[in-house]
């Protein structure tokens, strides 16, 4: 399936591929691939729930057809739809082989038909003790309470960290080490870059804060690889860019209506954001021609606007 399809679209879908599966026996005993690549905008988990459902109903066929399900799937949410998929099946008591975006998307077929080792490909939870759960917004545990806390101290406490720039070139230079603002409030998008940054085996995230001003303080529940990790949300750029002077980046999400605003407040703090990309298609071009001279004067990269 593709195109973001509805919970009650993937059950029916589901229902009338396990009905195949189940049709015939076969004494060998049969092989269920949930097999997808990297979505761009289909959410795993919602989708993942319509086949969650109609795998409830099948049960007993499947125990009776002794069918081994192997998944891999990768995309936004794929994290939560992984973990409730290992629940489900923990559950239904079927058995269950989970791969992410670690795991190339053809590497499952032979795995699943016994041509290479399942030891040489580790599943996606396989390192951590999470099997089982559900990630889903909670209010904060005291853990992570204290892991906010000590997150907080070490900003406090810890260097600037300058950008890597080029003479006559003002777009900064990215390393391993730049991270950058977001503003808006695009959990999809910063989710992205945070597997993106945890694939290339980043030592922290790139995105260090959002902005949001539409809302009070407050964090942002993403993943990092299989674990939860906490982005801060901030209303205004002043304070995102005061508590993060490890970022050297503005990613701004506003739209054509208000990205002009939002760049010239951006451009105060020119001293430490040294690069501002712009995703916003439609901006006027009066409106991009007074950013790009303001940007110039004081000397700030622009990537963007998109059109």
């Amino acid at each position: 399936y593709s195109g973001a399809p509805t919970l009650s679209e993937t059950y029916e879908y589901a229902k009338t591929v396990l009905s195949l599966i189940v049709r015939h026996k076969n004494p060998l005993g049969k092989i269920l691939i949930i097999g997808g690549g990297i979505a761009n905008f289909t959410d795993v988990a919602a989708t993942f729930t319509g086949i969650q459902k109609a795998l409830k109903e099948f049960r007993e066929e499947f125990l009776e057809n002794k069918v081994d399900i192997w998944v891999r799937r990768a995309g936004p949410n794929y994290q939560e739809g992984l973990k409730n998929m290992r629940r489900t099946a923990l559950e239904l008591g079927l058995p269950i082989h989970l791969y992410g975006p670690e795991t190339h998307i053809t590497a499952v077929v032979p795995l699943a038909l016994g041509l290479r080792s399942p030891s040489d490909y580790p599943e996606f939870d396989s390192g951590v003790e999470n099997r089982g759960l559900v990630a889903a917004t909670k209010p904060l545990t005291p853990e992570e309470e204290s892991a906010i806390k000590n997150a907080e101290a070490e900003q406090k406490t810890s260097e600037p960290t300058a950008p890597s720039s080029t003479e006559g070139h003002s777009i900064v230079n990215m390393t391993p080490e730049t991270r950058c603002i977001v503003y808006g409030l695009q959990t999809v998008a910063v989710q992205g870059m945070l597997d993106f940054d945890f694939m290339c085996q980043r030592k922290k995230p790139s995105v260090a804060a959002m902005v949001f001003p539409f809302s009070g303080n407050h964090y942002s529940k993403l993943y990092w690889g299989t674990d939860e990790t906490l982005i801060p949300v901030y209303t205004t750029i002043q304070e995102a860019v005061a508590k993060h002077s490890d970022a050297s980046v503005m990613v701004n999400f506003a739209s054509f209506r208000s990205v002009y605003e939002t760049v010239v407040d951006t451009l105060q703090y020119s001293d430490q954001i040294k690069t501002i990309a712009i995703i916003a298609e439609g901006v006027p071009e009066s409106q991009t021609r007074l950013i790009i001279k303001q940007a110039n004067d004081k000397k700030v990269g622009l990537i963007g606007p998109a059109t």
